[in-house]
């Protein structure tokens, strides 16, 4: 399993995002049991060393808030139903940053996480996509404050 790097969003945010899950719990669909989050890189190891790299790379930055806006799907992973951010210079370049921080220092980077493939979201809906969607469209826009970058796995 990959180690992953992610956004933890303020508690409004998580909860808003929850909700949209418990909604689609609730028409028996498939959901993530996990904290909702935004997953910003992904190795099969992040050492130590990248950690510290990675730590030292954030006290130097103020964390973004995301928008998230847009129902979809994620390429590669069609039994998915995302809630998708809206992608802005300063969540990129907080994005770029962790990079730069990890590179060279993980093994096995996750290519979909990488710059220029990465699409910011929460995962919803875990299977039928399309019935996910019908559920929840329209979504109200969710407004969430990045509060912390953490690594899991």
């Amino acid at each position: 399993m990959a180690q992953t790097v992610r956004f933890r969003l303020d508690d409004d945010a998580r909860a808003e995002v929850a909700s949209l899950r418990e909604r689609l719990r609730s028409l028996g669909l498939a959901v993530p049991d996990d904290t909702p989050a935004v997953t910003v890189a992904a190795a099969g190891v992040v050492p130590p060393p990248a950690r510290e790299a990675l730590a030292a790379e954030l006290r130097l930055l103020v964390l973004p808030s995301v928008w998230l806006a847009t129902l979809g799907t994620v390429a590669g992973r069609p039994d998915e139903l995302v809630l998708a951010a809206v992608v802005d210079a300063e969540l990129l370049a907080v994005h770029a940053a962790v990079h730069d921080a990890l590179a060279g220092r993980v093994r096995g980077p996750v290519a979909a996480y990488l710059p220029g493939t990465w699409l910011p979201h929460c995962v919803l809906a875990t299977e039928r996509p399309a019935d996910a969607f019908a559920a929840l469209h329209p979504v109200t826009p969710v407004r969430a404050r990045v509060v912390e970058v953490e690594v899991t796995g």
